[in-house]
């Protein structure tokens, strides 16, 4: 997969996973995570997939501000259900980089490492989503992607993709506008308060 070069100026995370460190998987049980591996994982990029990828990024560092995060002990809310809205392919790249899942995750061994419980839908939550962690922090988490709009031109292409009707040029055109606009998200816009909210709780 010939991914975009921008992808490797958006931050990455790096957690501590005791489950990788357990099975001797990772040194040390560090893991790291950049947008790319996101995107492999949903398999494709848009605003919505970035959003996830921000949200779950500036979430942890406000949660754990001098330490590495514990993957698997991160819990994720979100306030709708999981097939409502984007809310399962925002659940599923956090999922992804956190180790939370509501029943389909690790059972764990002896009691411990234990993955599933860990995503909750239909909360008492505002904003997109809200991670927690063991010690009792947690963060409310939301974007107003609307501050980095598309350019105009981007649905009429878009439009045109879908039925068929573009031309060579055109698809390459639409692809340029979209990843543009997620480009501006994750790199020009990522200290952007503007367009992300963090309120650590």
């Amino acid at each position: 997969m010939s991914l975009q070069p921008f992808f490797d100026s958006v931050p990455r995370i790096t957690f501590h996973d005791p489950l990788a460190e357990f099975l001797g998987a990772a040194h040390d049980g560090r893991l790291e995570y950049a947008y790319g591996d996101a995107v492999r994982f949903a398999g494709h990029s848009c605003p919505t997939v970035a959003m996830a990828y921000a949200l779950t990024v500036k979430g942890l560092q406000a949660l754990y501000p001098d330490e590495l995060p514990e993957r698997g002990a991160i819990i994720a809310s979100f306030p709708q259900a999981a097939a409502e809205g984007v809310t399962g392919v925002v659940s599923g790249v956090v999922g992804f980089l956190t180790g939370a899942t509501e029943t389909t995750g690790f059972k764990g061994i002896g009691g411990r490492f234990v993955r599933r419980g860990l995503m909750q839908f239909g909360s008492t939550v505002t904003g997109a989503f809200r991670l927690s962690c063991a010690q009792g922090g947690e963060v409310a988490l939301d974007a107003q992607l609307d501050r980095v709009p598309a350019p105009a031109q981007t649905w009429e292409l878009l439009a045109r993709c879908l039925k068929d009707e573009a031309s060579g040029a055109e698809r390459d055109e639409f692809r340029a506008l979209w990843q543009g606009r997620v480009r501006r998200l994750l790199v020009d816009h990522w200290n952007d308060a503007d367009v992300w909210q963090v309120s650590l709780r």
